[in-house]
Formats: C-alpha cells, sequence, structure tokens
C-alpha cells in the first residue's frame, strides 16, 4: 500500500477525469475537473438508488467521450452510512474510488471563494480539488470472511452497548426502590438475585412471601449453594429498607421490561458470540495468534474485524497508524512540547488494544517483564506510556503472525530489554 503524497499526486494524470461528489441520504451532487482544476460539464444531481447511478454513470461516460479521458477517479466524503452502496456499485464497474477527510473539506471551502458558505453546489469541487493535489485515502471494502468477521463483531458491540445501558438502569432502579439489595448480593445478574428481581423485587413483595416463600422460589432453579440464612438478611434489609414507597406499581413494570430485555440481548450475544469464533477460526493466522498467552477470542477476532485483511499492509506501522497510535509533538524553537498519541484512527481498534494489553500484562510472563522494564529503566516511562508501546508491540506481532505464517517465539519478545551485562560485553 503506498500512503506517500508523491504517489497518490501522480495517480492523476492529464488523462484522469477527477470527480467529486457530495453524497446524502437521498441525492447526491456531483462535479468533474481534470487534473488542473479545470471543470468539465454541469452540476449533476442524482438521486441515491438504481436510476440515479445509471445517470450518473451514462453522464461519466459523455464527460470521457467529450474530453479524451481514459481514467476516472470518484472521491467524496464517508458521510456516515449513505456512501455504501455508491462505493459498491462504483467498485462493482471496476470505478477507482478514494475519500477525502470531510475535518479537509471543512477547512480548505474558503479557499476558492473566501467565503465559510457550505451548499450542496460547493462541496463537491471543494472534494474533487483536494482529491487532485493528493490528499485522499484509498478506502477498504473487506470481503469474504473478513466482511463476515466485521458484521459478526459490529453485532457483538451494538448488543455489548445495549447490555451495559440495562445493566446501569437495572443498578438505578435497585438504588432508588431497594437500596439494601446490593448487602445481600455482590452482583444482581447472580441466578438467586435474577429470580428475586423477577419474583419480589420490592421490600413489600419480599415481606408478602416471607423467609420460607423466598427459599421456595430461590430452589426451583436452584439446587444448591443457597437458604435460609440469605434469605433472613433479605427480609431484614426489606424490613429495614429506605428506599422510595411510592409508585411501586409502575416501578415493577419497569424493572420487569428491563429485564425481559435483558435475557433477550443476552440470548443473542451469545449467539453472536457463537457466530464470532466460528468465523475468526476461518482467518489465516489466527490460531497462532489464540496461542499467546492472554490473548483471547474477542481481542483477536476485534482486531482483524478492524484491520481485516493484514496482508494489504506493507509494514506494521501502518497499522499502528490506523489504530491513532502514532506519536504527535507541539514543539517550536527553544519549547518541547508534550509527546502523545495521534488518536486519529479507529476508536474501536484502540479500545481493543488497550483492553486487551492489560490481561496480557497480568497473564503472560513476556509481556509483563516488558512492562516492567519500560517503568524502571533509566529513563523509566510511565505505566499508561508503557502499555501504550506494549500495543504497538502486539500489532507487530500480530502482523508477523498473519503475514509470515510463524509461531510466536517468546525468547524474541525479550530482545527489547536492554540488559547491562550483554551491553558491556
Amino acid at each position: 500500500m503506498k500512503y506517500t503524497q508523491n504517489a497518490k499526486i501522480l495517480q492523476i494524470t492529464e488523462n484522469t477525469l477527477v470527480i467529486g461528489v457530495d453524497v446524502a441520504s437521498e441525492t447526491h451532487y456531483t462535479r468533474a475537473f481534470d487534473y488542473r482544476g479545470i471543470e468539465f460539464g454541469r452540476l449533476l444531481k442524482f438521486s441515491n438508488d438504481g436510476n440515479g447511478f445509471a445517470a450518473f454513470a451514462e453522464w461519466i461516460k459523455k464527460l470521457r467521450a467529450e474530453h479524451h479521458k481514459e481514467h476516472v477517479m470518484v472521491g467524496m466524503e464517508p458521510t456516515g452510512h449513505y456512501w455504501f452502496t455508491f462505493a459498491q456499485h462504483l467498485k462493482d464497474r471496476q470505478i477507482k474510488i478514494v475519500l477525502v477527510n470531510p475535518f479537509h473539506v471543512k477547512r480548505s471551502k474558503e479557499l476558492d471563494d473566501n467565503n465559510p458558505t457550505k451548499n450542496d453546489r460547493k462541496d463537491p469541487k471543494t472534494i474533487a480539488m483536494l482529491v487532485k493535489d493528493g490528499r485522499y485515502m484509498e478506502p477498504y471494502m473487506p470481503e469474504g470472511i473478513y466482511s463476515e468477521l466485521g458484521n459478526a463483531m459490529d453485532t457483538r458491540w451494538r448488543l455489548v452497548k445495549g447490555l451495559n445501558r440495562i445493566r446501569n438502569q437495572v443498578k438505578r432502579w435497585i438504588n432508588i426502590y431497594f437500596p439494601e439489595f446490593n448487602q445481600v448480593f455482590g452482583n444482581w445478574e447472580g441466578k438467586a438475585a435474577l429470580i428475586t428481581l423477577r419474583e419480589f423485587s420490592t421490600p413489600a413483595r419480599v415481606l408478602e412471601r416471607g423467609m420460607e416463600g423466598i427459599v421456595a422460589e430461590w430452589r426451583k432453579e436452584i439446587s444448591r449453594g443457597i437458604g435460609k440464612k440469605r434469605a433472613s438478611r433479605l427480609v431484614e434489609a426489606a424490613k429495614g429498607t429506605v428506599g422510595i414507597r411510592q409508585g411501586l406499581g409502575a416501578a415493577e413494570n419497569e424493572l420487569e421490561c428491563l429485564l425481559e430485555e435483558y435475557r433477550m440481548l443476552l440470548r443473542q450475544y451469545e449467539r453472536t458470540m457463537v457466530l464470532v469464533e466460528e468465523l475468526a477460526l476461518q482467518v489465516p493466522g489466527m490460531e497462532e495468534i489464540l496461542k499467546i498467552k492472554g490473548v483471547g477470542l474477542i481481542i483477536a477476532a476485534g482486531f482483524v474485524a478492524e484491520v481485516g485483511d493484514i496482508t494489504r499492509f506493507e509494514h506494521p506501522k501502518q497499522v499502528q497508524k490506523l489504530a491513532g497510535l502514532t506519536l504527535k509533538e507541539n514543539s517550536s524553537g527553544k519549547h518541547k512540547g508534550k509527546t502523545t498519541i495521534s488518536k486519529r484512527g479507529r476508536r474501536r481498534l484502540r479500545s481493543i488494544l488497550f483492553q486487551g494489553i492489560m490481561p496480557l500484562v497480568a497473564q503472560n510472563q513476556e509481556f509483563r517483564e516488558l512492562h516492567q522494564y519500560y517503568t524502571t529503566r533509566p529513563n523509566p516511562l510511565k505505566k499508561k506510556q508503557s502499555l501504550i508501546l506494549l500495543c504497538c508491540k502486539l500489532i507487530r506481532i500480530i502482523f508477523v503472525l498473519m503475514t509470515k505464517k510463524v509461531a510466536y517465539d517468546p525468547e524474541k519478545m525479550m530482545k527489547d530489554i536492554r540488559r547491562p551485562a550483554l551491553q558491556a560485553a
């Protein structure tokens, strides 16, 4: 993959028709230019459907014939999900697609008329000028197993977000209506706690059932590990509760709705994880990644889902940049600013790496020793800086395992530790 500015500019020749498209949910606007920025034809407005795409294709065909252009490059902003179908249509017809950064469009729209106006006629030209100057990126549209795994992990993320929302709402409900519940049950998602919330959630319901009734209800689904001692604590907590006693009928209905949604999302999550595991094991090199102690299925599958086919990269630093883990510095003259990561990249990939590196440091001896070395060497790093550095190390390891098809070697990991005795020798 060539990411240099020169390589991008050299793709725009005198035989290239540069087209800028302002993508929207229903109607797209487009304008065409040559490699010097001279406009051809007039603004085209077309709908986001088959008829509109056909009109766009006919418009391109006419312009190519009139101005003798051999190649076409279509640039657009990645506006939400609206550009997906249009990009797939162009890809199927072997038309080159590139994307421009919406932030760049916003900052450069005043170059032509020194006016901050934003409209559907102006934006396509701004996009085309950015493409002409090589300020674009080529989108990666995953195919095959990478597309399947990406969609499955997207579903998992949505379900995790929904489950976390439900968990927070149930905790809020308990703190309002039965705060002493948390003193009896450490976790409301346990079997006995769920039965309690489902059958007798409020203090009044607990007192109605009594200790014997509570134990009997629990033992319908739990055969052991639960008994009168905890039931007695629950009854005592209900007697001395400080929870709100008004509006309990509607509150019970609210909790019932939350628990029904929780059970539904949990079933969907379990089904999705079965699919994720089935798909992940089909990815070349996945088994080698999972052999690294501390790397689980979610981290490995999440990494591949965000990166896609890693063989399209020439160097692990490109993956590091994709994750937004490249360093940025703000220095001028004698002033040396603080160096931090850019965070210009895939937020979800960065989150997966950081969440995965913490259990890796805890469980994997090599990563633990590296972390200790980074934080205790002569110019020590802070703990978070060390974890970020280890995230980049993990990227390099995964890159080698998946591209070179080799096994994980713990001894190579330890080469980053500069031992004073060896240096002296």
